[in-house]
């Protein structure tokens, strides 16, 4: 096997249908992206980790995979949930934290997760979901389901230690797992030049026993074959693939960070130039599936869509305040019944109003 063995199955070639799909969906993500880093600097949420740049890594890679299947993500994959059709306001009430969650507002912001589509919660820890995701894959594979798991990571979560821990199970016992990391040259403010020696990510999995293969991950198309073959091998039995998707986050590492401190803007402006909207954009003009009036139609409809979806999660109330005391105990002891008697006998505290205090901004 070559060090980053190149996967060329003429089968994993995307349809043009699915390329316009696809389209659609990134152009969704970064539009919803771009209103919700709005929404965070007026106060109206408390936290937001965008996808900007690394659309094609996240989506195209998903939509390679079946229904069925799970996915175990780091932060940048939430929009996967909406690709496999997750209501839009019921995910935005998982950014809200509001009683229109269906983790009743108990996740840390931009860990959005649901049973329905298969999509587990991220850990801020990094790394943990990598061992999760080849232990649900052996789980598929002891039950002889067709299921494949797929274990996303950044380029920072191949220093910890639940990277090696989960390539090397998963290259002994072969389960069907495919893990996409996204490497986007910066783990926070540490680059990749500082994460590991090795000529690539991509070549770890030789170590392990398995096929790793690198491909550009602003290329939509590359992504989608890369990783449709790995996901087809492992539902055939082949075992496990390391797709490295390089690409770059051309925002902050979340809203929390500021970037212009450790990273220099014309590395920023490079990648910029390699925007991989623009790129199928491109391609699809190109193949003429694309006009620049469906592009403005398009682009005004999505607009309206997530306006619409935030103004109708927005005017969701609190989660009721007894819900946190359900979910733990099949029978409550004496003393949280105590506790929660105390608790709703006092009034209470009126949360601010976010749509005054983003009036008063600047």
């Amino acid at each position: 096997m070559k060090p980053a063995e190149t996967l060329t199955d003429p089968r994993a070639r995307p349809s043009p249908e699915l390329l316009l799909r696809l389209y659609r969906e990134m152009l969704r993500l970064r539009t919803l992206d771009e209103r919700m880093m709005t929404l965070q600097r007026q106060g109206r949420v408390g936290f937001y980790g965008a996808c900007t740049g690394q659309e094609a890594a996240t989506l195209a890679s998903a939509i390679a995979l079946e229904p069925s299947d799970w996915i175990f993500p780091a932060l940048r994959e939430g929009g996967a949930m909406l690709l496999r059709g997750f209501p839009l306001v019921t995910y935005l009430c998982q950014v809200f934290g509001n009683a229109g969650d269906e983790t009743k507002g108990r996740q840390m912001p931009s860990h959005m997760a649901s049973r329905s589509v298969n999509q587990v919660s991220w850990s801020s820890c990094i790394g943990t979901q990598l061992p999760q995701a080849v232990g649900a894959a052996m789980a598929a594979r002891i039950k002889g389901d067709r299921t494949v798991v797929a274990a996303y990571m950044g380029d920072g979560a191949t220093s910890e230690g639940d990277f090696h821990v989960a390539m090397n199970f998963a290259g002994v016992f072969k389960p069907p797992v495919v893990f996409v990391c996204q490497n986007n040259h910066w783990a926070i403010s540490v680059p990749t030049s500082r994460q590991t020696a090795s000529e690539s990510i991509a070549v770890k999995a030789v170590a392990y026993g398995f096929p790793g293969v690198k491909v550009d991950g602003n290329d939509a198309v590359a992504v989608y074959g890369a990783v449709k073959e790995a996901v087809d091998r492992a539902r055939a039995g082949g075992g496990p693939t390391l797709v490295e998707c390089e690409t770059y986050r051309i925002g902050a590492h979340s809203s929390s960070d500021d970037p212009t401190r450790y990273r220099d803007e014309r590395e920023v402006e490079v990648w910029r130039k390699r925007d991989p909207i623009e790129r199928l954009r491109a391609r699809l003009g190109a193949d003429g599936l694309w006009t620049d009036r469906q592009e403005a139609e398009l682009r005004a409809r999505l607009l309206g869509e997530v306006n619409a979806a935030i103004a109708e999660a927005e005017q969701k109330p609190d989660p009721p305040r007894e819900g946190l005391f359900e979910d733990v105990y099949s029978n409550l002891p004496w003393f949280l019944h105590e506790q929660r008697d105390e608790m709703l006998a006092a009034p209470p505290v009126p949360r601010p109003d976010a749509k005054k205090i983003a009036s008063h901004r600047p």
